[in-house]
């Protein structure tokens, strides 16, 4: 499966953003799906999972963050509020074949991923 991540920009503290992240290749339904970021000169982190198991969050987004996917339009969503300039970073969408009700949170288990998406979020 191929992932092309957008909506990413320049936002101010407080803002909003939708990215979406559009798949094509195989049966998007079929895939566990995920979102992480990596700010400048730090490790790639978990920021949010849908899977056949339900929606998961990272602590540091709940409440702020919404994933969703339509499977009919192959394309996933992470809609972002309240935005806070700790969450500036390049934002990754990916993809699995396997569904993780545990272990969504690490990146070795995602196969496909993404090009990323840039948001920097201004104080």
């Amino acid at each position: 499966v191929q992932l092309q991540a957008s909506g990413g920009g320049l936002v101010q503290a407080g803002g909003s953003l939708r990215l979406s992240c559009a798949a094509s290749g195989r049966t998007f339904s079929n895939y566990a799906m995920g979102w992480f970021r990596q700010a400048p000169g730090k490790e790639r982190q978990f920021v949010a999972a849908i899977n056949w198991g339900g929606t998961y969050y990272a602590d540091s987004v709940k409440g702020r963050f919404t994933i969703s996917r339509d499977n009919a339009k192959n394309t996933m969503y992470l809609q972002i509020n309240s935005l806070k300039p700790e969450d500036t970073a390049v934002y990754y969408c990916a993809a699995d074949a396997k569904h993780y009700s545990d272990t969504y949170y690490y990146t070795n288990r995602y196969a496909y991923w993404g090009q990323g998406t840039q948001v920097t979020v201004s104080s």
